[in-house]
């Protein structure tokens, strides 16, 4: 196999292929990834009717990931600062947004994310623990009761979806009576069918509700991550308002779409594969293989958006010139065959370190959440398969879908066959 090499050799720049158009609807993500794995380890993209760069290759992406020259400072993007792009973009709403450590670089960063590293600590992970089993519990009776009688039911909506976005609320004191309203905000938020004027309210929805909880919180401090936010300092110095609801609305965001991912493609995958099922039930493979696997297989961002050059950065024969746009596209990543050879495309727990993946980031912008998102998966799921032993799929693989969400590797829905639930 010619695979490219991980330290960047310099060459002329070729002329630049048509771009890889990405589809928003999603109809067809394997034959997306392959189109893109074969212009590895860099190629550019049609996105809405952007262009940008993307790396596809896990070698240069680990490196490209810690190169000062690439920043989340959206100004330093020439499309922005020409106009070419605005706020009717339809994928906008992943590139400006309010300051917070997921779009602060160099020192700024580091100052924003060591505040949120104050709140959200092992110990507090440690201690939201026995929270997640109980939150997981109560799903998992709803989730029976859906299923009463043999009938097929959703596992996104019912279990998937609930159990994270119920755990990052708790984490940082949202009320219970908003999660409904949460739910349909994000959904909309992130679905391209959503028209961009109803978007654009979307995101000013979310901003009110944001800032009135941490207007609340200031004034009457509470003990969750909010509060812990508000009150982080570093020198005397403490967040500002709006970096506090920043960071809250990335937070929220990215901790409940990645979970949701992993735990749809981990059950989708165990049950496509029942010889490895098998395996982590019997404790041969642990819950936590399970979850790498799938991490690398399914990385829950399919595309991430977005860096921006500030300097000229050769690629192999390509160079990425200042103001250019760079994607990370996650999922060819995860299955580059130079980084996890011919079965870089199978699903296999018993695959050595699979945990080398980069389907969190990597460098200083790795996501804060990654410990939270492993922790309810490798919570959720042994609960799932021990409460329901003869969990099935209800419909052929043909008819699971993805959601048409350009940035997340998100499932339509999961519908499942329960069978006899122990203890019934």
């Amino acid at each position: 196999m010619s695979c490219p090499v991980g330290h960047v050799t310099p060459g002329d720049p070729r002329p630049v292929a048509d771009p890889v158009v990405i589809d928003p609807l999603v109809r067809d993500l394997a034959g997306e990834t392959e189109r893109l794995r074969q212009a590895a380890p860099i190629t550019t993209i049609d996105l809405m009717g952007v262009r940008a760069w993307t790396i596809t290759d896990h070698a240069v992406a680990r490196r490209l990931l810690t190169d000062g020259r690439l920043v989340k400072d959206i100004n330093q993007w020439a499309d922005w600062r020409s106009g070419a792009v605005d706020r009717q973009w339809p994928l906008v709403g992943m590139v400006d947004v309010d300051p917070s450590m997921f779009t602060a670089d160099g020192a700024e960063h580091r100052r924003l994310r060591a505040k949120t590293a104050q709140a959200i600590t092992p110990k507090r992970l440690e201690a939201i623990r026995p929270r997640i089993e109980q939150i997981t519990a109560e799903l998992l009776d709803d989730l029976a009761a859906a299923g009463a009688g043999g009938a097929p039911v959703d596992l996104k909506t019912v279990f998937a979806l609930p159990l994270p976005l119920r755990v990052v609320c708790e984490l940082m004191g949202v009320a219970d009576e908003l999660l409904p309203r949460l739910t349909d905000l994000w959904t909309r938020f992130f679905s391209l069918l959503t028209p961009q004027d109803e978007r654009l309210a979307v995101i000013d929805e979310l901003d009110v509700i944001f800032r009135e909880m941490v207007r609340e919180k200031t004034a009457n401090p509470t003990d969750d991550l909010t509060g812990a936010l508000i009150v982080a300092e570093d020198g005397g110095e403490r967040l500002s308002e709006d970096e506090v609801v920043g960071n809250l609305k990335s937070m929220v965001a990215a901790g409940h779409e990645t979970t949701i991912s992993l735990i749809l493609h981990a059950v989708r995958a165990l049950l496509a594969h029942p010889d490895q099922l098998a395996l982590v039930r019997s404790g041969e493979v642990s819950w936590e293989a399970v979850v790498e696997e799938t991490l690398r297989l399914e990385s829950p961002s399919t595309h991430l958006l977005m860096r921006f050059a500030t300097e000229e950065i050769e690629v192999g024969d390509e160079v990425i010139k200042p103001g250019d746009g760079v994607v990370m596209s996650y999922r060819a990543i995860g299955r580059d065959r130079c980084q996890w050879g011919e079965t870089a495309d199978s699903f296999d727990i018993t695959r050595p370190t699979p945990g080398r993946h980069l389907s969190f980031g990597h460098g200083p912008h790795i996501c804060p959440g990654a410990a939270l998102s492993r922790l309810e998966a490798a919570t959720a799921l042994p609960a799932l398969f021990a409460r329901f032993p003869e969990l099935a799929t209800a419909v052929p693989a043909e008819e699971i879908t993805n959601l048409p969400v350009l940035t997340q590797n998100d499932l339509a829905g999961l519908p499942v066959l329960l069978g006899t639930p122990t203890g019934a």
